[in-house]
């Protein structure tokens, strides 16, 4: 088991990550033709499909990295790069192509349902949020450790519904400015943690380094 202020730390870099409020305009576009009633619909599988798949993350995503043979190490650095460029992303005040290519935006426009593609995935559990749940399980084999890591899922999951219940009166209360802002500060914090990432990776990897 970690300290809490290591739980709270990965709580915060997934809170930096998913970044629901930054959702919210993309959100709103998708379902602008949608009825109220839809729109709760959508609202509760996006929040069920982003839990659903960083659980899997969690519990399976180690396996998956040993059945490839890719290292923690490797693993560290190729996530912190990509959370590094969704870092950069976020402070130009645009999103990263990592989470929605304009190819999937054209297509989430066509289709009848977008709740689990691709608002659910790759926009909130995107390759970001999945690498930062992998390499945060791997800190521990503590099954302990690992239920804090999904009651933090989780509560994430609901942070993600109630900012989505909410998102009309957000737009209506809030400037596109403001939420740059706020993506802004998110993305600031997302480059640190990346930085981190990084750094531990290539100590992994090239040992002389920690000396």
């Amino acid at each position: 088991m970690l300290d809490y202020a290591d739980y709270f730390k990965i709580f915060i870099g997934l809170l930096a990550i998913v970044n629901p409020i930054g959702a919210i305009p993309l959100f709103i576009s998708m379902t602008a033709d949608e009825t109220e009633k839809e729109r709760q619909v959508t609202i509760n599988l996006v929040a069920i499909g982003f839990i659903s798949i960083l659980l899997v993350s969690l519990f399976f995503g180690e396996a998956l990295l040993k059945f490839f043979g890719i290292t923690i190490d490797s693993f560290r650095v190729g996530g912190g790069i990509l959370i590094l460029l969704m870092a950069i992303a976020m402070l130009h005040g645009k999103t990263s192509p990592a989470r929605q290519t304009p190819e999937e935006a054209d297509e989430s426009e066509q289709k009848e349902s977008v709740a689990i593609v691709p608002l659910a995935m790759p926009l909130l559990a995107g390759p970001g949020a999945i690498s930062t749940v992998i390499l945060a399980a791997h800190k521990s084999t503590a099954f302990g450790h690992y239920l804090v890591i999904a009651f933090g899922i989780v509560l994430l999951g609901i942070i993600i519904w109630a900012s989505l219940r909410m998102a009309p009166w957000i737009t209506d209360h809030s400037s596109t400015t403001g939420l740059n802002i706020f993506s802004r500060i998110m993305g600031l914090i997302l480059a640190a943690i990346a930085v981190e990432f990084i750094a531990n990776g290539l100590r992994g990897l090239f040992p002389i380094l920690a000396q």
